[in-house]
């Protein structure tokens, strides 16, 4: 399990706060590291889930050592209440997410997440579907500017599409990354991160359809959570960070803030969750020092209360 280093831990098992008899979801089960802790923190059960067939199959070996207090799933952590219910658990005591590639997938240049080293252009997390290749040679130039607008962020996303159809095919990461810094120009060469950083966070977030499910994700673990449960998120980036941030702010909320022009208007919903963070947690310089990648994790936590899920 070397190789993963869990972001912001110390933090997220003070908002989790594991315990003896209880019961927790690691959503996004990756190198094991969060399932890891929070098995050694308490005498509780953890249920793994990961999309990633290469994950669950690393896992058995901590399967094994926690002697039946570990159960992993393959599958969506947006599936989790019926993946809970096939483990036998009626509902949870927290539910941990920590959002997007894991260190494993991306150090591994045939995953095709990163253009550290070059691959086949695949990223896919779950080895099914389509891929990046697919999406990159395939889509016209319209859905190849909103993909890389939409999930990148990026404003150049009309002349890197562009760049992109008249390079085709391209089937390697090392290729996709040139044909977009060659786009950007030499200007962008020197800023602080790679000309294509962007568009692989596109690519990769379109693909796996990352902010989807995170959406079905939030909505499930307001299902499973048991009155008093903990929910914690980290996230990466600031498209994932700002649906964490607005469901946690709505479910929290007394009443529903819709337009009187709406037909539901004079609805009220109960308020289902306790904010715990008013702001996001973010790793200390120490932290940052010792594993970089952390940089941007964004920890957002809140609590579970007796009011039906929404």
């Amino acid at each position: 399990m070397s190789g993963h280093v869990p972001v912001l831990l110390a933090e997220v098992l003070d908002i989790i706060r594991p315990r003896d008899g209880a019961h927790y979801i690691d959503g996004t089960f990756g190198g094991g590291g969060y399932s890891r802790a929070l098995l050694d923190s308490a005498k509780c059960r953890v249920l793994g889930i990961d999309r990633d067939p290469d994950a669950i199959a690393r896992g058995q070996e901590l399967v094994a050592r926690y002697e039946g207090r570990l159960k992993l799933s393959l599958g969506n952590f947006s599936q989790m209440e019926a993946l809970l219910a096939a483990a036998g658990e009626p509902a949870s005591d927290g539910v941990l997410l920590d959002l997007g590639v894991s260190s494993f997938q991306f150090d591994q240049p045939e995953r095709g997440f990163s253009f550290r080293e070059d691959g086949p252009l695949d990223m896919r997390m779950s080895r099914s579907g389509p891929s990046a290749a697919d999406v990159v040679n395939s889509a016209d130039e319209k859905a190849l500017i909103d993909i890389i607008f939409r999930y990148g962020e990026e404003r150049q996303a009309r002349r890197i599409a562009r760049a992109i159809i008249a390079a085709r095919p391209i089937l390697r990461t090392a290729k996709l990354a040139e044909v977009v810094s060659a786009a950007l120009g030499p200007a962008a060469a020197r800023q602080k991160i790679h000309p294509a950083t962007r568009t692989f966070q596109a690519l990769r977030i379109f693909v796996n359809e990352e902010l989807g499910e995170l959406e079905r994700g939030l909505d499930a673990a307001e299902r499973v959570l048991k009155e008093g449960g903990r929910l914690a998120v980290v996230a990466f980036h600031s498209l994932e960070d700002r649906i964490v941030k607005h469901f946690l702010a709505e479910r929290s909320a007394a009443a529903s803030k819709s337009s009187r022009h709406a037909p539901e208007h004079g609805r009220r919903h109960a308020q289902s969750f306790r904010l715990l963070t008013s702001r996001p947690v973010m790793p200390g310089e120490e932290e940052i020092l010792s594993n970089p990648r952390s940089r941007s994790a964004r920890l957002r936590a809140a609590e579970r209360l007796a009011a039906p899920a929404a």
